[in-house]
């Protein structure tokens, strides 16, 4: 008998079958892998396990007893955790209050915080993460913040763990700890379910693999034996090949962005490097190697101690992100959500900031045919977008301009978002490469903010992609 068993769930959101009398089962002590493309349902189903939503249809069973999850509450209390991919974290709170949280150790009615800090410390050591509980979670990286939600699962006497996508953010040896965290929680008898896009990975980890293809279950089985080309064409409906294309433009001699000697200490040292228009520079390493210190600097989030920067062959030093922008120099961040979104404000395409010449919101300033559009269900504010439309807002990030920054790409992306990225290079597409890398590359050539045109060099024809104004 499994811990857990969904019998004929179906879900239904308006206009849409995100879960059509789909059956799944986690036995305890076993890993069981779901994959499938964006919009195959596996949010859905994770939320519906997590007692967010309740299915319209079909039966849940736990420890073989029909149940009906109340709130995630509920869910919790049964030993039932889902650590989503979009971390649930209070950043101003240390990783020892985030970890008890809502569980939080009293001594006479009074928070024992030293009791707590010490459980927490503990936690946080099992899963080979030495730091100091009491720092809050924001300052440190995503792969860290990880492993505290998953120390939080363990303090909480966990029977049942969902990850959502828990290698995203990480680097290969970070990995390797997480899978061997994982194996710990299998051998400890702790049913474990395992999503991801990284097939790879499904199938060194998992014990069962299940496909979810438009909401349905098109195929369940054992991992073991089991091929990358079968399970992606379980996933798609038909064979997909992939090939590399060569660039169908070569880059331009002379440089663009020219860094000699920079230097900030702690963050990096010397780093010298040159950027031709047309081009892509990757940086590649690990976690705290000092790549997202380095590209914050260059935005003008952060001053550098000494070393020059030339941007098209005058001195570029920015003392303000505005001053970054003005010459054309975007960052777009690793944690889209948090450095990125005003949660306040709509997504309206290009000029979705309304931003006027002093850097502040321009009340009144919506023109164009953004501003004769009616509101539609893409106008949402951009902190209430859905926790699985990472490529929606990459759509968001998107601006005019000369060099463009991005932290981790991919992270947030489902598979098929994947392979082929937006090119930065007019008429071009850009290639596969390392997930952990930093690109910058140059962008369209006019800015959708100018007023002169609001088409990103495609003349408003009608092969404008949906970002680009004057093709709505």
């Amino acid at each position: 008998m499994g811990l857990l068993e969904l019998q004929g769930v179906t879900k239904h959101y308006p206009g849409v079958t995100a879960l059509g009398g789909v059956d799944f089962d986690v036995a305890a002590g076993t890993v069981h892998a779901v994959v499938g493309e964006n919009g195959a349902g596996k949010s859905t189903l994770l939320r519906l396990i997590a007692g967010a939503d309740a299915p319209d249809a079909g039966t849940i069973r736990w420890d073989g007893a029909p149940v009906r999850f109340a709130s995630p509450r509920d869910a919790l209390r049964r030993g039932i955790t889902v650590i989503y991919q979009e971390l649930a974290l209070v950043p101003n709170l240390g990783a020892d209050a985030n970890i008890f949280l809502g569980i939080e150790p009293t001594r006479r009615g009074v928070l024992d915080r030293a009791h707590m800090t010490e459980c927490a410390a503990e936690a946080l050591h099992d899963l080979g993460l030495f730091i100091d509980p009491r720092e809050p979670v924001g300052r440190l990286s995503v792969a860290r913040q990880q492993l505290v939600e998953l120390a939080r699962a363990l303090v909480r006497d966990a029977r049942l763990v969902a990850l959502d996508e828990p290698t995203a953010a990480l680097t290969a040896h970070e990995v390797a700890h997480l899978m061997a965290q994982i194996e710990r929680l299998r051998e400890a008898g702790i049913g474990v379910i395992f999503v991801s896009h990284r097939l790879d990975e499904v199938r060194r980890v998992a014990n069962t693999v299940t496909v979810l293809r438009d909401g349905h279950r098109v195929w369940v089985g054992p991992a073991a034996g089991l091929d990358e080309a079968t399970l992606v064409r379980r996933m798609v409906g038909r064979d997909v090949a992939y090939e590399r294309r060569p660039p169908s433009r070569a880059p331009e001699t002379m440089p663009l962005l020219e860094v000699a000697g920079l230097t900030r200490a702690p963050g990096f040292r010397d780093v010298s490097l040159t950027l031709a228009r047309g081009e892509i520079v990757g940086l590649a390493g690990l976690i705290g190697a000092g790549r997202t210190p380095l590209a914050r600097a260059i935005a003008g989030l952060e001053p550098w101690d000494s070393g020059t920067v030339r941007l098209a062959g005058l001195p570029y030093r920015p003392r303000h992100p505005r001053d970054a922008i003005a010459r054309g120099v975007v960052y777009l961040p690793e944690d889209r959500k948090r450095d990125a979104g005003a949660a306040a404000l709509h997504a309206r395409g290009p000029g979705a900031s309304g931003l006027g010449r002093s850097g502040r919101a321009a009340r009144g300033r919506r023109r164009g045919p953004a501003a004769a559009r009616p509101r539609t269900p893409d106008a949402h504010p951009v902190g209430r977008q859905p926790a699985e439309s990472g490529a929606r807002e990459m759509a968001v990030d998107r601006r005019g301009g000369g060099v463009v920054r991005r932290a981790d790409p991919r992270r947030g992306c489902g598979r098929q978002d994947r392979p082929a990225p937006p090119d930065p290079r007019p008429g071009g597409r850009g290639q596969g490469g390392a997930r952990d890398l930093t690109a910058w590359g140059r962008r369209w050539p006019r800015s959708p903010w100018s007023r002169r045109s609001s088409c990103l060099g495609f003349s408003g024809s009608r092969t404008c992609p949906p970002f680009c104004c004057t093709s709505r």
